[in-house]
């Protein structure tokens, strides 16, 4: 499944460093958030676009999860060529992100969307 389907994004950034949250509907999609949802495929997710670090930050009280990537807007809003690299973008293009659907046997698979 998509990630938007089961959490909705905000964001904002600053100079070259978006920051983004993703936060579950229903706080029972949390663990689903946790186990997917890492630096290491946010970083895949955004192969060519984040040039710098992508850093996780837990937020389990409002089942959420804030992610600050780095060198991620080609330079800065108004420093890039690109018409819309600043955060909303790249909120928007994370929740496309594909995670696994766990099944009722404990195995898991991607969804055929």
């Amino acid at each position: 499944m998509r990630l938007r389907e089961i959490a909705h994004s905000r964001t904002g950034d600053k100079g070259n460093t978006s920051n983004i949250s993703v936060i579950a509907y229903d706080p029972k999609h949390y663990g689903l958030l946790l186990q997917h949802v890492t630096s290491d495929a946010v970083r895949k997710h955004f192969a060519g676009i984040v040039e710098g670090k992508v850093t996780r930050f837990e937020l389990p009280k409002i089942s959420a999860l804030n992610f600050v990537l780095e060198q991620a807007l080609g330079g800065g809003v108004t420093r890039s060529l690109a018409l819309d690299a600043h955060g909303k973008s790249l909120s928007s293009a994370l929740l496309d992100l594909e995670i696994l659907i766990p099944l009722s046997d404990g195995s898991a698979q991607h969804s055929e969307q």
